[in-house]
């Protein structure tokens, strides 16, 4: 154990030796290193945070949840162009259309309605543009996390009676009372009609996958929605919203939700759907080939950037095997084995290596503290990367060291002395 240790820490001191001896050379090479570094760990840094966000603004569309709409979500069904004027004269899913699924669903957990438009909400001499307002009905939030921040969300009483209430973004919250803790009991105004807050949602931040966007919206009950707006008009953009039992199959809960729709709007066997089943898993998967492919475009790069600091490493570990070739050989006249002699510099090539890897960490440590002020999301270094850093650079060293470190081994001891 403690030659093992001995030939370690040999093996560092001779590394770090040849880095102040041949300060230009080595840098040049521990530079290729660390840009493929940089670029490999860089990218999966970047694109694994970005990926992670977007999940994250998936799941909150709803777990295991089904979206019926009159819009077929990307595209057409089996992935085939869909003429839009199709979708454009299908009926928008009713209100009255949740009860039906409810008592006809064995399978659904929940089942919500939801309506939206945009208006701009007031409050004295304030005002926010383009705020979404959004008719939900009792089960929106068993389906969403909607965090409060002060006060409350809407009760039963509210939503049965369709009471003029609502809960607020941060954002909207914000601009109109300066503190969103304020905004409790107040009302705001947008389209005429005046609403009591009695609730403001927690900060959520911005989404990259469309959605629901709580930080910019007002939500109030269906029927308080439907008291200021025309929920029938072309205009509306209305869907259901329907969450598997724990357990059940989504393919399951789509071919009970196809059976009840097509019951629902009367379809006859010969006729098609005139409504869509929007599976939110699947965008998931979608989202992770996406990403799989950037990763692998990314480690193309790298692999280009690393092979050319590999080959400067294994120059630097040519040049130094020449120039110790006299204490190689009086290294094993005194009874050092191939194997030690192999180890040594095997080890000094793979410390170099990660040394240039270190470089490359740190390069995209500065990189990730630069984004996160930028982008609205932080860019994370897993431990999971770093270790993948390590092994790359340990890797990368044993491969370009291998060549000159056998031919070390192999040297005759008498032959080596008398070199010059």
């Amino acid at each position: 154990m403690l030659k093992t240790l001995s030939i370690f820490w040999n093996s560092f001191k001779m590394s770090v030796q040849e880095l102040n001896n041949n300060k230009l050379r080595s840098s040049l090479s521990l530079i290729g290193i660390a840009f493929g570094i940089f670029c490999i760990i860089g990218v999966l840094a970047t694109v694994g945070s970005l990926e992670a966000k977007m999940q994250k603004d998936i799941s909150a569309l709803g777990s295991n949840t089904i979206y019926i709409d009159k819009w077929q979500y990307g595209g057409g069904d089996d992935g085939e162009d869909y003429p839009w004027w199709k979708f454009v004269n299908r009926p928008t899913p009713k209100y009255k259309e949740v009860a039906f699924i409810k008592n006809a669903s064995t399978l659904a957990k929940f089942v919500s309605y939801f309506n939206s438009t945009g208006s701009n909400v007031t409050y004295e001499n304030n005002q926010v543009n383009n705020v979404g307002i959004y008719g939900v009905s009792d089960e929106f939030s068993e389906m969403q996390t909607i965090g409060i921040a002060f006060g409350r969300y809407l009760n039963a009483t509210e939503f049965t009676r369709g009471n003029p209430v609502c809960v607020i973004g941060d954002r909207v919250a914000t601009q109109l009372f300066d503190k969103p803790e304020r905004a409790i009991d107040k009302s705001i105004t947008f389209d005429g009609h005046k609403f009591n807050v009695v609730g403001v949602i927690e900060k959520q931040g911005q989404s990259f996958v469309g959605g629901f966007n709580y930080d910019e919206c007002v939500i109030l009950s269906y029927r308080a929605y439907a008291a200021v707006y025309d929920v029938n008009s072309d205009n509306t953009q209305p869907f259901i919203m329907v969450n598997g039992k724990d357990g059940i199959a989504t393919t399951a809960l789509i071919d009970e939700l196809r059976g009840i729709m097509r019951q629902a709007h009367r379809l006859s066997p010969t006729e098609e759907d005139d409504f869509a089943l929007n599976d939110i898993n699947l965008f998931s998967q979608q989202l992770s080939g996406f990403f799989g492919q950037v990763d692998i475009g990314g480690a193309v790069i790298a692999f280009l950037s690393l092979l050319v600091g590999g080959f400067g490493v294994a120059n630097i570990m040519f040049v130094t095997v020449r120039e110790r070739t006299s204490q190689i050989g009086l290294k094993k006249a005194i009874g050092a084995k191939r194997k030690t002699i192999l180890l040594e510099f095997l080890l000094e090539s793979a410390f170099l290596c990660i040394i240039g890897g270190i470089m490359g960490l740190l390069m995209v440590g500065g990189l990730a503290l630069v984004l996160s002020g930028i982008l609205p999301f932080p860019i994370v270094i897993s431990t999971n990367i770093m270790a993948l850093a390590f092994t790359i650079c340990v890797i990368l060293g044993v491969l370009s060291g291998i060549i000159p470190a056998s031919i070390a081994a192999k040297m005759n001891p008498v032959v080596a002395i008398r070199s010059k």
